[in-house]
């Protein structure tokens, strides 16, 4: 997928591009983990793989948001974007969680 330009984009569409493409990731590590429960397991990798790939996007843009500020420009805070960096992090533990369990099941055999 090509990478956004945040300057074409409003400080509210970078919020809302982040928290679309987190919201995307946070779906497909729940779904992962339900399949992974009806005995989908390949399934479930490839949801998790899918929702890495959404959280890589999120992660290009919340960089591309760092470099701007360490360079001397300036990003418009908001709660909006207070709530699009929670959305991002929560979704990185959510994921890094159920890949952990994914992992300690099938060493388990569960």
């Amino acid at each position: 997928m090509e990478k956004l330009k945040l300057d074409e984009l409003t400080g509210e569409q970078i919020c809302f591009q982040l928290i679309l493409h987190s919201g995307n990731a946070r779906s497909k590590v729940i779904q992962s983990i339900r399949e992974y429960r009806d005995g989908s397991v390949q399934k479930a990798e490839e949801l998790l793989q899918q929702a890495e790939d959404d959280l890589q996007q999120s992660h290009d843009i919340h960089f591309q948001m760092i470099q701007k500020e360490a360079g001397g420009g300036k990003n418009e805070f908001s709660l909006l974007l207070l709530h699009a960096e929670d959305h991002l992090m929560s979704t990185l533990t959510m994921k890094e969680l159920v890949s952990e369990l994914l992992e300690l099941f099938k060493e388990k055999s569960l």
